[in-house]
């Protein structure tokens, strides 16, 4: 089995952030979204992973590179215009060629995986399986309608009026025959190929197709709230580990990851929280949910519930909470407590 990574996303709702990094370049818990999703890829068993890229995919190719390093391989498939997942299948068809596969949207977390999914298509290869997650409003999701054995009889993508609570969250499963069914369907009234349309087109003509529901913690990373309680999730279940060094006037608590590098001065650390390496926190309080990157600076400053990425400095800030905050950054002497800054920003003496 292949899998197929959606990573063409401009991220709009993620500006400004997003005008110089992918969405899916964002750390939650010290890591980028996109290597998360690596990460329950190879935990399905799947090494041989298609990339579809945007117009900032050479950020991605620096980032991701090869797959070398997580023990996979990837291959990269450019797509000039955003034109549905349908049309990311249709020009990765010589990638994929008669495989199985996994598609993948890349700015998911699901932090239990689908490894145990993963196995139950493989065991009974229906023509597609799809994951669902119950939601309390379908009308923002592609919807399943399913019967009493989530065999799949149906899908609607936003309807108005759900006729089901099964949202698709972004994970399927697929034989080659969806792209008998891909090359079937035309574009939706949005200018998309739609996939939730090549999979009706597959119920339609009789091929069997499945629902298997997720139960685990689920998010699209597409907004800032959504990125911050994903970085609060994989915090709370980050194994805690102090490879960094701390002073005698500190103290940091049990629940901390302090990576190879990291110098903690007089300083206060409350768990869960994430300290990169070769970051320096000194004479300041970092509160629970904080994700410090790699070769940060962070003086007199109390900060909780936040994210701070590479290369980044915060200095004399008397409180910053739900931020996140761009790489190689700088941000001193503010009074704002919530602050989105995009990267190589400068924010300072702000009311």
């Amino acid at each position: 089995m292949k899998a197929l990574v959606l990573s063409g996303g401009m991220g709009t709702r993620l500006r400004p952030l997003t005008y110089s990094t992918p969405k899916q370049l964002i750390p939650v818990a010290g890591k980028a979204v996109l290597e998360h999703v690596i990460d329950n890829i190879l935990a399905a068993g799947i090494t041989e992973i298609g990339m579809v890229v945007g117009g900032q995919g050479d950020k991605i190719r620096e980032v991701i590179g090869d797959g070398g390093r997580f023990g996979a391989r990837i291959t990269y498939i450019p797509q000039d215009q955003p034109l549905g997942l349908a049309h990311c299948v249709k020009i990765a068809r010589d990638f994929l060629g008669d495989d199985d596969f996994l598609m993948y949207l890349g700015d998911n977390v699901l932090p239990e995986g689908v490894a145990g999914i993963a196995g139950s298509f493989a065991a009974h290869r229906p023509a597609a399986q799809l994951v669902v997650q119950k939601v309390a409003d379908p009308r923002a999701f592609g919807v399943a309608e399913v019967d009493e054995d989530f065999t799949v009889t149906a899908l609607a993508e936003k309807p108005e009026v759900p006729r089901s609570n099964l949202a698709l969250i972004g994970v399927y499963f697929f034989t080659p025959a969806i792209h008998t069914a891909v090359d079937a369907i035309r574009p939706s009234a949005r200018g998309e190929l739609e996939i939730t349309d090549a999979v009706q087109w597959l119920v339609a003509n009789g091929a069997t197709v499945k629902a298997s529901e997720y139960l685990g913690f689920w998010a699209d990373t597409g907004n800032v709230d959504a990125v911050l309680e994903c970085n609060r999730r994989l915090l709370d279940e980050l194994p805690p580990q102090q490879l960094g060094t701390v002073d005698a006037a500190s103290r940091v608590d049990d629940s901390v990851v302090l990576a190879a590098g990291c110098r903690v001065v007089n300083s206060r650390i409350e768990g869960p929280a994430y300290i990169g390496p070769g970051s320096v926190v000194e004479d300041s309080h970092i509160g629970r949910y904080t994700a410090i990157g790699a070769d940060c600076s962070v003086r007199h400053t109390l900060i909780e519930d936040s994210i701070v990425q590479d290369g980044s400095t915060l200095s004399d800030l008397p409180g910053l909470s739900g931020s996140l905050i761009g790489r190689t950054a700088s941000v001193s002497a503010t009074r704002r407590h919530r602050l989105i800054v995009g990267d190589d920003s400068r924010v300072e003496v702000a009311t």
